[in-house]
């Protein structure tokens, strides 16, 4: 987009958000209350309490230094610091607590990126915009743009995380977020033997995306049992034990994920594989299997990852290949970190990435991270560093230190 343009925007956005900040004070129809740290900027009930909106904002400030191994020698050091994100979130219920909602914005560069001529070249704003709806009992319908019921790594917010960022499994196999519909539902049995089902049918193209539909549509249907019950304040989707669950607490879980006639070399994600007579499509299923167990300080995380496609190699006309493939193969991620009562954290991951070498060029690479936080303020306000080894079978390894800071209103 033009840089003109692109300002229009963010002055257009700036406006927006500080008439939304100004109006209550001149509004006699709600009330305004001041939450405490972390909790949000701002809380807004309607008079009537038919609709509430809780208004947030977070930031990570992230710096990072990689090293390349030249024969055994670390050397060539590359710095880059940055805004890694930036984000506004609103959330709240409409009508009736029955009937939610959020919406968060990406500010930054990086939440931004990624536009295309099928984003309308335009910057993607737009992280989550659903709303949600407990129609019946424990069921609930979802509509609009949020996260794919996928691993667990990627569900759990950016906000959330135990090291810096997510593995490299997240990185090459996620399913992220998309357009459409998704059906939940939860089952008690007995006390506390917790089962919850989650379905979803999207548009199959990722996020913010203008141009329609270029392929199939993507279904995605994800189980999860929680033999011992819920986790104490969702714990089971938050890095690190901060909440010192008082008895044991698992979770394990599996998605299925069938994105038919895909256009994308990750499923909803990737490059379009383009031809000399238009798309490659086919289709493209990821399969995850997943655990989260937390016990006063201590937790583990462990994912497995499995992609595979119909036809993994796109071709044009004349049968020659165009170079984009479907990243096909599999990956391991085990996490585990110990929480101490003056809450510094030491956080461990092993991450291995094996994509099929033949179809993808790309050879086997494994990641070890060793981490070391502190939580001021649980996630809200935490400062974060780790150092990763990463070996590469077919490139020089590299050694990564990261540091961030994170805050959150």
């Amino acid at each position: 987009m033009h840089p003109t343009k692109t300002n229009t925007y963010m002055r257009y956005l700036a406006t927006v958000i500080m008439l939304f900040l100004l109006s209550p004070a001149a509004m006699h129809a709600q009330e305004v209350t001041a939450p405490k740290f972390g909790k949000g900027l701002l809380n807004i009930v309607g008079q009537d309490s038919t609709w509430s909106m809780n208004f947030s904002a977070r930031v990570q400030l992230l710096s990072t230094t990689t090293w390349t191994d030249n024969d055994g020698t670390f050397e060539n050091p590359q710095n880059n610091n940055l805004i890694r994100r930036s984000r506004l979130k609103f959330k709240g219920h409409l009508y009736s607590p029955k009937i939610t909602y959020k919406m968060e914005f990406g500010l930054s560069n990086r939440d931004m990126g990624g536009t295309s001529a099928f984003t309308n070249n335009a910057p993607r704003f737009i992280m989550d915009a659903v709303i949600k709806y407990n129609f019946w009992e424990n069921f609930e319908l979802w509509a609009g743009q949020t996260k794919l019921p996928g691993n667990i790594e990627r569900v759990i917010s950016s906000a959330d995380l135990q090291l810096v960022d997510r593995s490299i499994v997240n990185s090459r196999f996620n399913i992220d977020r998309d357009m459409g519909l998704q059906l939940r539902h939860h089952i008690t049995f007995g006390n506390s033997f917790l089962i919850r089902e989650k379905l979803a049918v999207s548009q199959g193209e990722g996020r913010n995306v203008t141009t329609g539909n270029l392929g199939g549509h993507q279904y995605t249907g994800r189980i999860e049992i929680l033999p011992f019950g819920k986790f104490a304040n969702k714990g089971d989707y938050k890095g690190a034990a901060l909440d010192r669950q008082e008895t044991p607490k698992l979770m394990v879980a599996a998605t299925y994920d069938m994105n038919k006639d895909a256009v994308r070399t990750r499923s909803n994600m990737g490059s379009y594989m383009v031809t000399d007579y238009g798309f490659h499509e086919t289709d493209i299923n990821t399969f995850f299997a997943d655990m989260m167990f937390k016990y006063k300080g201590f937790s583990f995380m462990g994912e497995y990852a499995k992609r595979d496609a119909d036809t993994p190699v796109a071709l044009n006309l004349d049968g020659t290949a165009t170079g984009d493939v479907v990243l096909v193969g599999d990956g391991l991620n085990l996490m585990s970190g110990y929480l101490f009562k003056n809450d510094y954290e030491i956080t461990g991951r092993y991450s291995n990435v094996a994509l099929d070498e033949a179809i993808t060029g790309i050879g086997e690479e494994t990641q070890y991270t060793l981490g070391l936080s502190k939580y001021f303020v649980g996630h809200k306000l935490k400062l974060q560093t780790d150092v990763s080894y990463t070996d590469f079978e077919a490139n020089n390894d590299r050694l990564m230190w990261r540091l961030q800071l994170d805050f959150h209103f």
